[in-house]
């Protein structure tokens, strides 16, 4: 996540409820993460200071431009998007055609750790695993 928006602390506040994934293609995230899982977070180039629990996951396919703007107004406000940034979005996810909605409960904090990314790619965004371990450092 981009450091400058603040999102790791928006979701310990519970201000930001939902993490988007948006895609040109189906990629990691899709099919992949279901109601129960327990997603990490950390900024870009730190260790993962964040855990939550998925509460429930909406999957979109085959998005317009009309719809992808009916999901960030719907749904923006709880993915820490404010009003006043949605212009940016609507910019940022023209020509993505998936979106994936996960729904967060029960944010906390937890005892920072790196990961090793080797084998998923650096720029990877999104790993699916089946126990956080098998790739912590």
């Amino acid at each position: 996540m981009k450091k400058q928006w603040k999102l790791l602390e928006k979701i310990v506040l519970g201000k930001k409820t939902i993490e988007s994934r948006w895609y040109k293609r189906r990629c990691e995230a899709w099919g992949k993460v279901r109601s129960g899982d327990t997603v990490f977070f950390k900024n870009s180039g730190e260790p993962i200071t964040v855990r939550a629990r998925v509460q429930k996951v909406i999957e979109f396919s085959d998005l317009t431009f009309s719809g992808m703007k009916k999901i960030l107004k719907k749904y923006g406000g709880h993915d820490g998007i404010g009003s006043d940034d949605l212009n940016y979005f609507y910019h940022w996810v023209k020509g993505k055609k998936y979106c994936v909605l996960v729904f967060l409960q029960n944010p906390r904090r937890v005892q920072p750790f790196h990961i090793n990314k080797k084998g998923f790619g650096s720029a990877r965004a999104w790993l699916t695993m089946c126990n956080i371990n098998a790739i912590r450092i």
